[in-house]
C-alpha cells in the first residue's frame, strides 16, 4: 500500500508541474501566475477540490502519441469563495499554450454540468492560444460542447470569465457568452483573428494592443466589463464580485448583515443639483452615498460613460443600480449606454436582483451618427429589458426626464414598483425651450414674448407634481432621505411576485 501512495503522489507531482518548471519561469517571467496558483489566490485557502487530474488526450496526430502531459492543459474542480460554492477551470499556457483539446473541452463541461445540477457560479480563468490544430474536428467540437453549456448555463448560474492571457479565434466566443468579462491590462488579448491575418487579409497594420488588449475592449467594443493592472487584483475584484451575486437564479439575492444605518440622512444631498438645469453633476456621488458605505462594483466604468451599472448593497442587499450621468453627453441615452444597461438590466432580472435607477435624462441623443447606427432599436432593447423585469423596481428622478426617455428609464408605465422624484425634477415631454418653439411658433422673432413664454412653461410643467397628481410618481422626497426611502420600499418589495405570460421566449429586438 506504501508503494501505490508514493506512487499516486509521485503522480500528482508531475501533473501539478504542467508543462514543467521552465514553462511555468516563463509565465512568471511575463508577470503571469500559473493555472494553479490563480486559482488557489481565487478560491478560500484549502477550499479547492481538483477533478481530472490525469487526464491525458487521445490523439495519436502529427507524433501527439508521444506528447502526454498529464491534466491536458486545463485546471478543474471547485471551491469556495467566502464560503460560496463555485466551479472553476483555469487553462494552463504552460502545456501546449493552453489550447483546447478535446479531453482539455471535457473536462470544462464536466465541471459546468455539475455546476448546473447544484446551482452554483462557474467560473473561467482563459489563458489558450485557442484550438490545438493536431486534434482537428475533435477540438472544434471541444468549443461547440462548452458553448451549448454557456447558453443552457445562462440565466440559471452566474458565469463569469477572466481572460488571463491570449484568446483567439473560437476560444473568445465562450466568455462572449458568459455573464461578466474582465481582462488583464498589457497580458490579456481577445480577438477572432489576430494581427497577421488581419494584415494579411485587409492590409490593416495594427498591434495585437490596439486589436484586442484591454483598453481596446473595455472603452470601444464593450466585449469586457473592466480590466485590472494584473492577475491578483483581477482575481481579488473577482471575488469581490461573486461575494455579491446569488448562487443560482434559484435563490434571491444575498443579504449580508450590515453596518451602515439604512436611515442614514445625506444632507449634502440637498445641494447636489445644481440651480441651472443645464449644469452637469456627478451622479456617482448620489450612487456612493446611497450604497451601504459607499461600496459600488462598477460594471463597464470606461464604456458608454453617460451611464453608470453596477451593484451595492442598501440595508444589507445586493441591488443592481442603473443610474444617468450628466457629466457626460448631459446623461442623454445614446446606442452605447441603452445596450450596456439593457444588458445589465436583463442580467438583474435573471439573478432576482432588485434594482434601483436613479434618472436624469433629457432625452436620446440626436444626429444622423446615432439614427444611422440604429438607436430606434438600440433604444428599444433598454425599453424591453426594463420592461420585462419582474423584480423590484425602485426609481428616484433627481432632475431630467423628458420625452421617451422618462418612459424607458423604468417609469411607472413600465411596471415600476416605486417612484419617486427629488423636488428639482422636471418631467415633461420636453424642456421650455425647445417646446415653446414649437407651440408658439408664430411668436419666434418677439424675445420678450418667448422669454415670458418659456417661463411659464418652466412654472408649469417643468417640476415633479403634475405627474404626482396622475400617480405617476408615489412621492416627491427630500434629497437627503433618499437612502431611507429607497431601503424602506425595498425592503416592502422583498416578497413580490410576479409573472409574465408563458412564452417560449420573447424577441428581444437585437
Amino acid at each position: 500500500m506504501k508503494d501505490i501512495i508514493q506512487k499516486l503522489e509521485e503522480k500528482r507531482a508531475v501533473a501539478r508541474l504542467g508543462g514543467g518548471q521552465k514553462r511555468i519561469d516563463s509565465q512568471h517571467s511575463k508577470g503571469k501566475l500559473t493555472a494553479r496558483e490563480r486559482i488557489e489566490f481565487l478560491l478560500d485557502e484549502g477550499s479547492f477540490e481538483e477533478w481530472d487530474m490525469f487526464v491525458e488526450h487521445r490523439c495519436t496526430e502529427f507524433g501527439m502519441e508521444d506528447q502526454k502531459i498529464t491534466g491536458e492543459g486545463v485546471i478543474t474542480g471547485h471551491g469556495t469563495i467566502n464560503g460560496k460554492l463555485v466551479f472553476v477551470f483555469s487553462q494552463d499556457f504552460t502545456v501546449f499554450g493552453g489550447s483546447l483539446s478535446e479531453y482539455h473541452a471535457k473536462k470544462i463541461c464536466k465541471v459546468m454540468d455539475k455546476a448546473m445540477q447544484v446551482g452554483a457560479p462557474i467560473i473561467g480563468l482563459n489563458d489558450s492560444g485557442g484550438a490545438r490544430i493536431q486534434e482537428g474536428i475533435d477540438s472544434l467540437a471541444g468549443y461547440a460542447e462548452v458553448f451549448q453549456r454557456n447558453v443552457m448555463a445562462s440565466g440559471v448560474i452566474p458565469q463569469i470569465s477572466v481572460i488571463m492571457g491570449p484568446c483567439a479565434g473560437g476560444a473568445v466566443y465562450s466568455p462572449a457568452m458568459t455573464d461578466f468579462i474582465f481582462m488583464v491590462r498589457d497580458s490579456s488579448y481577445m480577438f477572432v483573428t489576430g494581427p497577421d491575418v488581419v494584415k494579411t487579409v485587409t492590409n490593416e497594420t495594427v498591434t495585437a494592443e490596439e486589436l484586442g488588449g484591454a483598453g481596446t475592449h473595455t472603452s470601444k467594443s464593450s466585449v469586457a466589463d473592466n480590466a485590472y493592472d494584473n492577475d491578483v487584483e483581477a482575481l481579488s475584484e473577482v471575488r469581490r464580485l461573486v461575494d455579491m451575486l446569488p448562487a443560482s437564479n434559484r435563490e434571491k439575492s444575498p443579504i449580508r448583515p450590515s453596518f451602515d444605518d439604512p436611515d442614514r440622512k445625506e444632507p449634502s444631498l440637498d445641494t447636489l443639483v445644481p440651480d441651472n438645469p443645464n449644469k452637469p453633476y456627478d451622479m456617482m456621488e448620489l450612487v456612493t452615498k446611497l450604497a451601504d458605505e459607499g461600496d459600488f462594483f462598477e460594471i463597464q466604468p470606461d464604456y458608454a460613460k453617460n451611464i453608470l451599472t453596477g451593484f451595492a448593497r442598501i440595508d444589507g442587499q445586493t441591488v443592481g443600480i442603473v443610474a444617468n450621468q450628466p457629466m457626460v453627453l448631459a446623461g442623454c441615452l445614446d446606442i452605447d449606454s441603452s445596450r450596456k444597461a439593457a444588458r445589465f438590466v436583463r442580467y438583474c432580472d435573471c439573478f432576482n436582483i432588485p434594482i434601483v435607477t436613479l434618472v436624469d435624462v433629457p432625452g436620446f441623443l440626436p444626429g444622423t451618427a446615432q439614427e444611422y447606427g440604429g438607436i430606434i432599436k438600440h433604444g428599444a432593447k433598454l425599453l424591453y429589458a426594463y420592461a420585462e423585469a419582474t423584480v423590484p423596481k425602485v426609481t428616484v428622478i433627481t432632475r431630467k426626464a423628458y420625452g421617451g426617455a422618462y418612459d424607458v428609464m423604468s417609469s411607472k408605465h413600465l411596471r415600476g414598483d416605486v417612484n419617486y422624484a427629488w423636488p428639482s425634477a422636471e418631467i415633461a415631454v420636453m424642456g421650455a425651450k425647445g417646446a415653446v418653439e414649437i407651440i408658439f411658433r408664430s411668436e419666434i422673432g418677439d424675445d420678450e414674448k418667448i422669454q415670458k413664454r418659456t417661463d411659464e412653461y418652466q412654472e408649469r410643467f417643468a417640476n415633479p407634481f403634475i405627474a404626482s397628481h396622475r400617480g405617476f410618481i408615489d412621492d416627491v422626497i427630500m434629497p437627503n432621505n433618499t437612502r431611507h426611502r429607497v431601503a424602506s420600499s425595498l425592503k416592502m418589495l422583498k416578497n413580490k411576485e410576479l409573472e409574465n405570460p408563458w412564452k417560449k421566449h420573447g424577441n428581444i429586438p437585437l
